[in-house]
């Protein structure tokens, strides 16, 4: 049949704009041909091969995944009918929570989840820290008769050598941290002799526990004892334990008990309560990790609590501490004055805050509103929202850390990590807890988020053992091994597999 026939048989529709699909492509000069786009077929030859094939079910040109206008023709007969529509999306509906599950139980399951876990949220708790520091401690500033930026100075360059820090411990081998810990330890027992000399140390609160620097800097040796501690306890536990000598109750207390009881008594005797109970804590999740039995550990938790029964029995401060344990009212000489206004300071606040910048509380109400009780401004400027944001980020960097502690097979990042794991979230849920009135004010700092160098930059070097210890999970070497831009081409390059050279 003639070509001119067949085109006068099935007459083009008249040459419009395409709406859908590849829009106005078949309107470009030298564009590939589209059935029942305009300019797609110049001949009436072409017009007549692309009128049999649309009606065959098969568009002319190139198929583009089904966005060419003959690709509608392929369609079932059910989705183009209202009820088939409506039963795929009921059976969508149905799936869905559980697809939802599987992605994110896929996603929990990466070897890089704890990597960037504790990468992203300890990166977000220091800078929401550094902003909460600068907004909580201006009015405290210049009450001083010093700048309102002081403390923000001081907190900013406090993270810049913590990120120094945490970027060396991150690239340091395992075996270059387990000989560092023996070297860290001594030095910070020097230190903490040294906050006992007079005239060296100094007291802050009442507490004899920091060292004078010159300037406007201090040292509180206390804070790099825990981590002298961890990386102590974790290297001689990790010996032990290759040499099986860990089932002898002997070898799982002395040395690692006797020195911890020793760092204790440093701290005790310059009357810091809550580094105390920080270290510990520290202790308990070292000796949980080891393989403790039930009754050893109870026994030496038992005298633990005897001690520090007696210590904060014989000491009126410690004891109206714990008198101020939910409290709603200032008490009759004012004793309870910093925990009611926590509560007020987080009942004002609302579901969003009041905005940044704009609490009350820090004017001059609530005492230590940028170091022990800034979650209480951040409640109030923030709201709920901000609380529980801090809170989600303190949960991910716990559950990471316990991920890594739970995954490797090497002794001595599984002490380590379970240490610090222990170390941040405990001292986190000591300093949340007394805000909140559910606990008794130890006076201890938010991990990463309250002002002070001491505290932040041993912390961040911890953070930084917790990446490196993750990166060194085999998983998660392969997966960042093939991140690498020449591996990763490589590796693609393999993958695709040759195409025609006319299909894309």
């Amino acid at each position: 049949m003639p070509a001119d026939d067949t085109a006068d048989r099935y007459p083009r529709p008249a040459p419009g704009p395409v709406r859908r699909g590849w829009g106005f492509l078949g309107a470009i000069p030298g564009a590939p041909a589209l059935a029942g786009a305009p300019g797609g077929a110049d001949t009436p030859e072409e017009r007549a091969h692309a009128g049999a094939d649309a009606r065959a079910g098969h568009p002319a040109g190139l198929a583009l995944r089904g966005r060419a206008a003959g690709a509608a023709v392929r369609r079932p007969a059910a989705t183009r009918r209202g009820g088939g529509r409506s039963g795929a999306s009921g059976r969508q509906r149905g799936g869905g929570p559980r697809r939802f599950y599987e992605r994110m139980r896929r996603a929990w399951d990466r070897p890089l989840t704890a990597y960037y876990l504790i990468l992203g949220s300890g990166l977000l708790i220091t800078v929401l820290g550094l902003v909460m520091v600068y907004s909580a401690s201006m009015i405290y500033a210049l009450q001083l008769s010093l700048p309102a930026t002081y403390f923000f100075r001081k907190q900013f360059l406090a993270v810049v050598l913590g990120t120094g820090l945490l970027l060396l411990a991150s690239r340091m081998p395992i075996k270059l941290n387990r000989a560092l810990s023996y070297p860290l330890l001594v030095g910070t027992v020097f230190l903490m002799v040294l906050v006992q000399v007079p005239g060296i140390g100094r007291s802050v609160n009442g507490n004899q526990n920091w060292i004078y620097l010159g300037g406007p800097f201090q040292l509180q040796p206390s804070e790099f004892g825990k981590l002298a501690l961890i990386l102590w306890g974790a290297d001689l536990l990790a010996r032990k334990q290759d040499k099986r000598l860990l089932t002898q109750w002997k070898h799982l207390l002395v040395p690692f008990v006797p020195v911890a009881l020793m760092l204790l008594g440093l701290i005790m005797l310059g009357g810091d309560m809550g580094t105390a109970i920080i270290l510990s804590a520290i202790l308990f999740g070292l000796l949980w990790l080891a393989g403790a039995p039930t009754r050893l550990f109870a026994g030496v938790l038992a005298v633990a609590g005897l001690i520090g029964f007696a210590l904060i029995k014989t000491s009126e401060n410690r004891l109206s501490r714990f008198a101020c344990i939910g409290a709603i009212d200032l008490g009759p000489e004012g004793e309870c004055w910093q925990a009611v206004h926590g509560i007020y300071a987080l009942a004002s606040g609302g579901w969003f805050g009041s905005g940044l910048g704009a609490s009350v509380e820090k004017w001059g109400q609530l005492p230590e509103p940028h170091t022990d009780f800034i979650f209480a401004i951040t409640g109030e400027e923030l709201g709920l929202a901000g609380t529980l944001s801090v809170l989600a980020l303190f949960a991910a960097l716990g559950y990471a850390g316990i991920r890594v502690a739970g995954r490797t097979e090497d002794p001595f990042v599984r002490y380590a990590a379970g240490g610090v794991t222990t170390w941040v979230t405990v001292q986190a849920v000591i300093n949340i807890g007394a805000v909140l009135g559910l606990l008794p004010i130890a006076g201890v700092p938010l991990p990463l988020f309250s002002y002070g160098g001491s505290a932040l930059l041993p912390t961040m070097f911890a953070i930084g053992l917790l990446i490196a210890f993750a990166r060194e999970d085999p998983a998660a070497k392969a997966a960042l091994a093939m991140r690498r831009p020449g591996v990763r081409w490589k590796t693609m390059r393999r993958r695709v597999k040759k195409r025609p050279s006319g299909e894309r």
